[in-house]
């Protein structure tokens, strides 16, 4: 299967297409990070202690949608897609989890860099600050891409950029075609 953006479209449909993809990642990281930064808030208000960045993931839902728009343009994750659709879906699971790991440091150091702080400084709180809360961190994120990398895999397979985006019955032609081998 080819990679949708290597399929040759006018500038303006490029463009809506890539916007409507930006915005709908965008849209599921903000969901999955606010539920997170809301089961920390309950569990900190719980301790007595004051938490509420619900900027915090929306801001961070953006930066990782345009690092994942990134590393798909660069073609990573494209490996592996003869395989069940398991294998392709992990592989790029985890290898966005490293890309937005390396990128994700790169901007804290830009970041603590334009604030003055040293590189150890700017890692303080990566991740969540300890070890395990960025392990921890590190296995929710995968668990968030497992899912979305399942839809774009089984679309690639049906034929559509986005299964979300799908029309039943073009769906439903496709696969008539596959089912009868034409």
């Amino acid at each position: 299967m080819e990679n949708h953006l290597q399929v040759k479209m006018p500038m303006g449909e490029r463009v809506t297409t890539e916007l409507r993809e930006f915005a709908i990642l965008a849209a599921y990281l903000y969901v999955c990070f606010t539920a997170l930064s809301f089961l920390k808030a309950a569990i900190l208000h719980d301790q007595g202690i004051a938490f509420a960045p619900w900027a915090f993931a929306a801001v961070k839902s953006l930066i990782c949608a345009k690092f994942m728009l990134m590393g798909r343009a660069l073609g990573i994750g494209d490996r592996y897609k003869s395989y069940p659709l398991i294998v392709p879906t992990l592989f790029r699971s985890f290898a966005f989890l490293a890309l937005l790991i390396v990128l994700t440091v790169l901007e804290e150091a830009i970041v603590g860099f334009i604030h003055g702080r040293t590189f150890s400084e700017s890692m303080v709180n990566f991740g969540g600050g300890t070890f395990d809360q960025r392990i921890a961190t590190g296995i929710v994120v995968l668990l968030i891409f497992i899912p979305y990398f399942a839809f774009r895999t089984l679309g690639e397979v049906i034929g559509e950029r986005s299964p979300l985006c799908a029309k039943s019955g073009h769906v439903e032609q496709r696969r008539a075609r596959l089912t009868l081998g034409g």
